[in-house]
């Protein structure tokens, strides 16, 4: 059946990946009403990330559409070293050591990457490991050494995540060597806008800026808000940055969940007072990864997202590994629209949607800006 894309304001962000790979899949994005194409520089190689560039290009200028794209960086994240078996069962009061000794872990230890852990932790302090899969708590600090109770039993295995939701990181720099070599790949391509993880406070900002500089064109540089400390810091994280992006993800992992809808309500009303774009992002219609309909629950997040005044959603699996990803778009696009229908017929404030600046409507051809390496 041939659908019409809704009329709506609120933009649609899809995540490109192995679902929308081939120039039919994209074409449908585009006409269900992607408004912005989302590399996800966590995954995937240089190669890979120039193909969908140029697809995305070549389809938006066929279908006479501003399609922007945005290169989205993941943060330099602490992380497990690895294990003798690969990985270990942790149970609920189990003794666990996290060392910045370089050791091969076990059952009761295992590295962590980050020489200044010890100063960085206190007794009582969380531990998150796995995206909150696994819970250990400090006990105590000895030397290189922390040692921890586990609180929430489970599999740990190499190089899972690690998030110290309580602690502030005293030396960690935002962009790895490998994030900031990923960001002059994406500006030398031509990418309409960039996204960087794990801000935590307004003077971020000058490391993206400085390599953006030293490339000779300066890009709009988005905040992911996913850390207490980007939470507490957020008015002025702003004031530096030329948008946000609420990342539910990290966030719930951070914060506690009952606090996650409270942070995207203020977020969103604390940036349209300073007139820059939001982007609500994780889990909207994740559902739709493996089934063709959404959950009543995530229908209305949608639709809470668009009242709140966020300027864009953003689809991820949905998109880019999930069965559906036109049909996602399209139910998302049809979500927005009827919401804000509503809300003019109410007297209600749209959002003003995504920038013109974030859409491509300066690139006229499809390569990329510069011959890469």
């Amino acid at each position: 059946m041939d659908r019409t894309e809704p009329r709506r304001g609120t933009g649609i962000v899809a995540t490109l990946g192995p679902a929308t790979d081939s120039f039919e899949q994209l074409r449908a994005l585009v006409k269900a009403g992607m408004d912005l194409a989302r590399l996800n520089m966590a995954h995937g190689t240089w190669a890979e990330h120039e193909e969908r560039y140029r697809r995305v290009r070549a389809v938006a200028a066929e279908a006479g559409r501003h399609v922007g794209i945005l290169a989205d960086f993941p943060g330099a994240r602490l992380s497990l070293g690895a294990f003798a078996d690969g990985r270990v069962g942790l149970e609920q009061g189990d003794r666990f050591i996290l060392t910045v000794e370089d050791v091969l872990g076990d059952q009761s230890i295992c590295t962590v990457a980050y020489p200044l852990l010890p100063n960085d932790v206190s007794v009582g302090d969380p531990i998150l490991v796995n995206d909150g899969a696994v819970e250990l708590q400090v006990t105590a600090v000895d030397g290189p050494r922390v040692i921890t109770t586990v609180v929430t039993a489970g599999l740990v295995s190499d190089h899972k995540s690690l998030s110290l939701p309580r602690s502030v990181l005293s030396s960690r720099p935002m962009l790895s060597p490998k994030i900031a070599d990923d960001l002059r790949f994406a500006l030398r391509l031509g990418c309409d806008g960039v996204a960087v993880s794990f801000v935590r406070r307004a003077a971020d900002v000058q490391e993206v800026h400085r390599i953006m500089d030293e490339e000779g064109h300066r890009l709009p540089v988005i905040a992911k808000i996913e850390t207490p400390e980007a939470v507490e810091n957020l008015e002025e994280i702003l004031r530096a940055f030329d948008g946000i992006m609420i990342a539910r993800g990290d966030l719930g992992v951070e914060l506690p969940l009952d606090q996650v809808p409270i942070v995207q309500k203020r977020a969103i009303r604390l940036a349209r007072h300073d007139n820059k774009p939001t982007i609500v992002a994780t889990q909207l219609l994740d559902s739709m990864i493996q089934a063709p309909r959404p959950t009543r629950a995530e229908a209305s997040d949608v639709a809470n997202g668009v009242m709140d005044g966020a300027d864009a959603l953003m689809l991820s699996g949905e998109t880019s590994v999930g069965h559906y990803p036109q049909l996602a778009v399209e139910t998302m696009a049809r979500i927005i629209a009827t919401t804000e229908e509503d809300m003019t017929a109410n007297g209600l404030t749209l959002a003003h949607g995504i920038p013109a600046s974030w859409t491509g409507q300066h690139h006229s051809r499809g390569g990329p800006r510069q011959s890469l390496p």
